[in-house]
This record gives C-alpha cells, structure tokens and sequence, in this order.
C-alpha cells in the first residue's frame, strides 16, 4: 500500500481549520443554485435585446481588447460574461465545499463536481456560439446545457438539506404518483428543446441591436416558426395535462402538503406561461415578453426537477400508503 497519503487525508489539516456545518454548506449550494439559475436569466436577456455580439469574439470582447467597446449592446454582452465569473465562483465553492463539510458526504462532492465542469462547459460552447456568429445550433445547446446544469443544482441542493437516508429516512409516495411524477422529466426537457427551436425560428436572433445578420431555423422553409410554436404549445399543454391529473391524484392518494407543495407551484407556473405565451404570440413575439416566457421556462423547469425530488421516491410493492398524520407527514420508508 502506498505511503503518501490519500487526497482527503492530504486535505484533513485543510479542513480542521476551515471545515464548516451541514447548514452552512446548505447555503452555500443554495447560492450556486441561485446563481447558475441567473445566468440563464441574463443570457436570454443579451439576446433579446439584440446584445449577442456585443462582444464580436471570444475569449476576448474585441480582436484588440478584453474589455467592451462603450456602447449598451456591448457593455450588456459583456456584463454577462464578467457574471459568469461569479457563477463560477460559486460553482468551485459548492464543489470545494463539500470537502470542507463536516461530516464528509462523497455524494455531495460528485454533484458538486458537476458544477464547476458545467460552467466552464457553459463558457466553452459560449465561445463557439460568439465564434460560429450565434448559430442557432449553438444558441439552441447552450440553452439546454443550462438546464442541464440545473438537474445537477437542484439535486446538490435537495441532498445538501437532507441527510442521507440512513440518517433521516425519507418520506415515501403512493407508487403511481411517483412513477407519474417521472414523467414530467421527459416531458418538460422536449417542451423546453421545441422552445428553443421556436425561439431558433422567430425574430430576436441576437444581433439586431449591432446590425448582426443571423441565420435562423428555416427547415419548413417560411412556415418553420408557426411550426415549432405549434408542436411547442401541444408540448406544453400534455405538461399541464400531466401535472394538473397528477396533482389530483396525489390530494386523493394521501401525498401529504408538502410533497405536493411542489406539484402546485409546477402546475402555477405552467399556467402562467400558457397566459404569457398566447399573449407574446398574438402581438407578434415583442423582445420584453419573450424574455420573460424565457425567464419562466427555466423557472418552470426548476419546478419540475423540485417535483420529482419530492414524489419520485416509490413505496416498495405491495406496500399501502400510510394515513396523513395531524402534522401533515406521512409515515417514513428508509
């Protein structure tokens, strides 16, 4: 056996003198939740305001300069990138945290692992995005890697509040409830996909504020838009159809308030945003309401991953949901 000493052993002097609690590490996930959640706000932002190639190139702004040229488009693509050092800031304190957490817990370092890898993913298909003169391949993966981040945040923030189950079992949900609240998984992500797609299609390409031509999605040739909003309406419609019959369910089943807390804050949002995008759609798609039906997409999908986090654990087979007690909670399964 080899004598050096393992990583974690190596740390150990490391983390007696900055080793922090289980709440505070809470926090700290709960802000890099909150931050990776922002930059996807600010992103939609840059490009519906037509500030997607305020900063021509990358990794530089200019071909001459880091910094931005004193112009709004440029100064809004650019703010965007300096908040992505924040973000990573955050991202590499979530992942470096979990070591300094007392006691140690391996699944939070791996989920907090992917935070960091996912940042500097983000800033690596940014570049090509920059690069390629915002292809709406690009535009359309760097939207989605953003979600994907997100399973990985909500995930770390969910176990970073809990302790692991032998530890503090977890309340467990009628079967169909918890196999149902999976759906909304798959669902939710080809909903999101066929927006992006939309958004490919329509107007606010990025770069109408800098006199950018970009090339947008034709494959239906002028018909591509109408197309993608209407296959992505249908998407969004079977979500709410499955969240609303699934929070019916859950009230007649026994899930307690809690757990189906979640649930109702899903199927809110996911009525808001039938709301806001029939009203972006019959005045013709203007650029402050698209950023907010971008803005609640991502919100919504939050809801989704906070969904299935709360009823996605199954009772084991033949086994019958137990009685609301006088507290709200159902009986634990470990």
């Amino acid at each position: 056996m080899s004598s050096r000493p393992r990583f974690r052993e190596r740390l150990r002097p490391l983390r007696d003198r900055f080793a922090i609690g289980p709440q505070r590490y809470a926090l700290v996930a709960r802000v890099a939740l909150v931050m990776l959640t922002l930059i996807v706000l600010t992103g939609a932002a840059v490009r519906v305001t037509g500030s997607g190639l305020g900063c021509p190139t990358w990794p530089k702004c200019t071909e001459a300069s880091l910094y931005t040229e004193l112009n709004i488009h440029g100064l809004i693509e650019f703010g965007n990138r300096l908040l992505t050092f924040l973000v990573g800031f955050a991202a590499i304190g979530a992942f470096l945290g979990a070591f300094l957490r007392k006691p140690f817990r391996r699944d939070l370092a791996l989920l907090g692992l992917l935070l960091p890898l996912g940042v500097v993913g983000q800033a690596v298909l940014g570049g090509f995005t920059v690069l390629y003169d915002l292809a709406p391949g690009f535009v359309m993966s760097h939207y989605i890697l953003s979600m994907l981040i997100l399973v990985g945040c909500v995930a770390l923030d969910w176990r970073a509040h809990r302790e692991p189950p032998a530890r503090e079992p977890r309340v467990a949900t009628d079967r169909a409830v918890a196999f149902g609240s999976w759906l909304l998984v798959p669902i939710g992500a080809v909903t999101i996909v066929a927006g992006t797609a939309a958004s490919a299609a329509g107007p606010h390409a990025g770069g109408a504020g800098t006199g950018d031509i970009i090339k947008r999605l034709t494959f239906k040739g002028a018909d591509t838009l109408r197309f993608m909003v209407e296959q992505h309406a249908r998407l969004a419609t079977l979500l709410g159809v499955v969240a609303v019959v699934l929070w019916v369910m859950a009230r007649r089943r026994g899930v307690t308030d809690r757990q189906r807390k979640p649930l109702t804050v899903l199927c809110a949002m996911l009525g808001l945003q039938g709301v806001v995008g029939g009203v972006q759609y019959a005045l013709e798609l203007p650029a402050e309401i698209v950023w907010v039906h971008v803005a609640l997409a991502a919100v919504t999908w939050l809801a989704v991953l906070w969904t299935v986090a709360s009823l996605g654990r199954p009772l084991p087979r033949g086994v019958r949901a137990e009685p609301v007690t006088r507290s709200g909670e159902a009986a634990p399964v470990g």
